[in-house]
């Protein structure tokens, strides 16, 4: 049955990359658009002023934003769809009366959240344009770590809850241990190091703007755009696995759960 199982998320997590990438391509693309549009300006102000010249593209802007995009968004989502099948798997054997379904949508939600929005805050994703070659590595393992601390808390969090339950109800005890979560993961995030990579204005020798710097706006739609791919994303993988795996398995009784899982 997890081989199945597991089949049902890769099918998901397809399913799931497909209308993110259709939210991208249709929403995202003209902020997209704007910010290429920015870089070759940019681009152009520093080889006129002698400042900076740009190495051979290996792929253009063009094909990243489409081509490019589109393998990602596929690659990352079937790879998702099949941890989170396993996740199922793990949680679906040792929880009492929650169906299939609203627990793959649980389970959904939290993932989004521990692994995708908890980074975002601290480590936002950046536009083409937006990002140096000299500090994008150290950005990408401060996310990658955020990740990782973001989601070892969110285990931390459930198997605490657990135990609070037991002393202080169902309702406090849940609550406490999100409570707890929150406080943690914020702290954490708050020492973490900041990575400035958005292009400020371009000066010349005598200190004049010579090209403005990134606009605010197409940041922050891109950002937005980008958080609603993923929530797409995730709410297609919550709701898709959980009517695929209730048929594999359908609802059955706590004490069959594990049994039925295995087989």
């Amino acid at each position: 049955v997890e081989k199945r199982l597991i089949a049902r998320g890769l099918l998901a997590g397809a399913i799931g990359a497909v209308l993110a990438f259709v939210v991208a391509r249709l929403c995202a693309e003209p902020v997209i658009a704007r910010a290429i549009a920015f870089e070759d300006g940019r681009t152009e102000a520093e080889q006129a002023q002698g400042v900076h010249e740009h190495g051979v593209e290996l792929f253009t802007r063009g094909v990243q934003s489409g081509v490019g995009l589109g393998f990602g968004v596929l690659i990352f989502g079937v790879a998702i769809g099949a941890l989170f099948a396993v996740l199922f798997c793990v949680v679906y054997a040792r929880t009492g009366s929650v169906a299939s379904r609203p627990l793959s949508a649980l389970l959904a939600a939290g993932s989004f959240v521990a692994v995708y929005l908890v980074p975002f805050a601290k480590y936002p994703p950046n536009p083409p344009a937006v990002g140096q070659s000299d500090t994008i590595g150290m950005r990408t393992g401060w996310y990658l770590f955020a990740v990782l601390v973001s989601v070892v808390l969110a285990i931390g969090a459930v198997l605490l809850a657990r135990r609070l339950v037991d002393r202080f109800g169902v309702w406090n005890g849940r609550l406490l241990a999100a409570g707890g979560y929150v406080v943690v993961v914020a702290v954490v995030l708050s020492l973490l190091p900041m990575v400035a990579e958005t292009p400020q204005p371009l000066r010349d020798a005598a200190g004049a703007i010579i090209y403005p710097g990134f606009p605010a706006d197409v940041l922050y739609e891109f950002r937005v755009l980008s958080l609603a791919a993923q929530l797409v994303l995730w709410v297609s993988i919550g709701l898709v696995f959980g009517s695929l795996a209730e048929r594999v398995i359908g609802d059955k009784a706590p004490s069959e759960r594990a049994p039925s899982i295995a087989a």
